[in-house]
């Protein structure tokens, strides 16, 4: 045998050992272990776990409501313990019940409530019952979410819609909570505040009272989508948040500290919603498909949509003054339904000094400015829960609430009014007076006389548009709720900002109501953005103040689109280089200019970034506009006989 045939044989009787070793091996290995080899520990988590809660001072209750149409939606009921014959106080939001009602774990009601709802303060102290809704398609709700879903109708052929939902909703509550009298108020901030409304269309007999407190009103002239007609591209994260999933939970994201670099990088609001995916949200495509003011926004307008309706049920509408957000709404309803009341018993008007919301906050500040009191805490214990009690409690006293409560900023004093707008509670009338523009940056009472320059002119440059606050623009940040009371002083120092100014006053100025602006402006280009903006200005020093010295306070701003000069409806191309009257109300103001002050008025072409900028080329569609759409323009301001620009003041006159 040859070496290399033995070495084959070893090899082979190797391999035949080895084969036999390892079968030995897996022999004696153990196979999987079953079930019986050995026991299990229990859970310790039980299949149900029910909370001990007998020491709490209220006792919470999770349903699912059934609507009309199947759909069931999730609701909160908080009942005090010991209740009886209480009233229930309703929210309905999509912004989380659950989330809305724990917000402590607290074994008592305040803690619980604290710092998200609506006048916890009230509501505890008053005994009620709270009721928390989740909106259909919004978190422990079922169905499908639009948004502010509109009223059936044309824009709604369904036969659900808020209205229905809340009439379902407190149907069942006067029937399944035995602990109520079976009255019910609404309330709600905001977007609740829409639906507080939406509560007034054919309303449940048990609904007694509704308090909406700076509502959506109308998304298009003055709330939170546009303003006459410019888009508030600002809104781009709260409408990805709000309806990319039920639950909120997908953020807007940005690679840019200062937004002002985000919204200018993208170019239009139409490139920047599609760099983020916005095309696939619903209510971003109305937008898109939106942009003027047609049946789609007049459909759904709640002041237009009330104002068809009987005058059921007492309403309490809330309006801040600096309401960043719908500073437009309540006012509009206003108008709507106060020539309705007839009695003078079922419209009442507050007017506070806040920003969006802060009526159920501390309203002793707002910004820099100093009320010398707590104006919103004033407002829910001597306006809101006088009020609610009349109107839901048995045998509660007269409110003795008057039909008008309106905080006059300035002197810094709440007035009692008949009705509104009103300078005083007897004796005073509203004047609308011109406030004119004049050459070299004068303004001033007297109208404007020949051989003065005819007008005044700035550069507008959509490559630089001037910035609503000064950089770096946060505005998801603390400067959003009060950036309407920002210092002004960097945008008058601007070359493309034109700044009118009157004389020392010796005399207070007092307005009540809307300013009017009425602008006689030319533009270079083919369309424009006109920015009025009415300024209280400070003495240089103020003593007990300093950092107010010479502080330029906005009284009342707002913006038009000029394309729709001629038509909300139908945009149409400016002729260029040609005067044209542009007239516009601005926000209800209720101010005293004291003396020692002036009286200021600012105009600009852009408010970056919180509306888009106008290209000012017209197109087609504003959120498609190329980047070589936007081109500088001449803008001309005339402030001459015959072609006068000034800003209309609802004037305070006494007998």
């Amino acid at each position: 045998m040859t070496r290399i045939e033995r070495t084959r044989r070893m090899m082979a009787i190797g391999s035949v050992l080895g084969a036999t070793l390892l079968a030995g091996m897996a022999a004696a290995q153990p196979g999987p272990p079953t079930p019986a080899t050995y026991p299990e520990l229990p859970s310790e988590i039980p299949a149900g776990f029910t909370p001990v809660t007998d020491t709490f001072d209220y006792a919470r209750r999770d349903v699912m409501i059934p609507m009309r149409d199947g759909v069931r939606l999730h609701t909160v009921i908080l009942v005090p313990k010991g209740a009886a014959r209480a009233p229930m106080l309703l929210t309905r939001t999509p912004y989380d019940a659950t989330a809305m009602t724990t917000r402590a774990q607290s074994p008592h009601l305040g803690p619980t409530l604290a710092g998200y709802d609506n006048a916890t303060d009230v509501i505890v102290e008053g005994g009620y019952i709270r009721v928390v809704q989740d909106i259909r398609g919004k978190y422990g709700s079922e169905g499908d979410y639009v948004m502010n879903r509109p009223t059936r109708g044309p824009q709604n052929p369904t036969p659900v819609d808020e209205a229905t939902d809340t009439w379902d909703t407190i149907d069942w509550l006067v029937k399944n909570v035995p602990e109520s009298n079976g009255r019910v108020g609404i309330l709600g901030i905001s977007y609740d505040g829409f639906l507080a409304l939406t509560a007034l269309v054919g309303p449940h007999p048990a609904l007694k009272v509704a308090v909406p407190m700076n509502p959506m009103v109308d998304g298009w002239m003055g709330d939170d989508w546009f303003h006459n007609g410019a888009f508030r591209q600002q809104n781009l994260p709260y409408i990805y948040g709000q309806e990319a999933t039920r639950d909120s939970k997908t953020e807007w994201w940005t690679g840019c500290y200062d937004d002002y670099d985000t919204f200018m990088r993208a170019g239009s609001a139409g490139e920047l919603g599609r760099q983020r995916g916005l095309e696939q949200v619903g209510f971003w495509r109305k937008l898109l498909e939106h942009p003027s003011y047609d049946a789609f926004w007049r459909d759904q307008a709640m002041d237009r949509v009330l104002a068809a309706q009987p005058l059921d049920v007492p309403v309490m509408l809330v309006d801040s003054l600096w309401d960043q957000e719908d500073i437009y709404g309540a006012m509009a309803v206003y108008r709507a339904l106060a020539a309705k009341d007839a009695g003078h018993d079922k419209v009442f008007l507050v007017l506070g000094p806040w920003h969006h919301g802060q009526e159920i906050h501390d309203g002793s500040t707002l910004g820099p400015l100093r009320f010398g009191s707590d104006t919103a805490l004033y407002f829910r214990q001597h306006i809101l829960r006088p009020f609610l009690d009349h109107n839901l409690k048995d045998g509660a006293p007269a409110a003795n609430v008057a039909p008008v409560e309106a905080y006059e900023t300035g002197t810094d004093v709440w007035r009692r009014l008949p009705a509104w707008p009103a300078g005083c509670a007897a004796g005073c009338s509203i004047k609308p007076t011109p406030l004119y523009l004049a050459a070299g940056g004068g303004l001033g009472f007297a109208a404007p006389k020949p051989g003065g320059a005819p007008f005044d002119e700035y550069v507008s440059d959509p490559a630089k548009p001037v910035p609503f606050i000064p950089r770096p623009v946060r505005a998801s940040g603390g400067t959003w709720a009060d950036w309407l009371v920002t210092d002004q002083r960097e945008a008058s120092g601007r070359t493309d900002v034109l700044v009118f100014v009157s004389d020392v006053l010796q005399e207070p100025v007092k307005i009540a109501g809307q300013p009017v602006a009425n602008l006689v402006a030319s533009t270079g280009g083919t369309d424009s953005d006109w920015v009025v903006k009415l300024i209280d200005v400070y003495p240089d020093e103020v003593a007990e103040q300093p950092a107010m010295g010479g502080y330029q306070l906005m009284v009342s701003a707002d913006i038009v689109r000029g394309r729709y000069r001629e038509s909300l409806e139908k945009p149409a191309p400016i002729a260029a280089g040609v005067p044209l009257l542009y007239r516009f109300a601005l926000p209800t103001a209720n101010h005293v200019f004291l003396p020692g002050h002036r009286i200021m008025v600012q105009v600009q072409s852009s408010w970056f970034p919180l509306y888009d900028r106008n290209p000012q080329t017209f197109v087609p569609n504003i959120f498609w506009a190329k980047p070589d759409d936007y081109r500088k323009a001449v803008q001309r301001i005339y402030h001459a006989p015959g072609e006068t620009s000034f800003v209309e003041l609802p004037l305070v006159v006494r007998p």
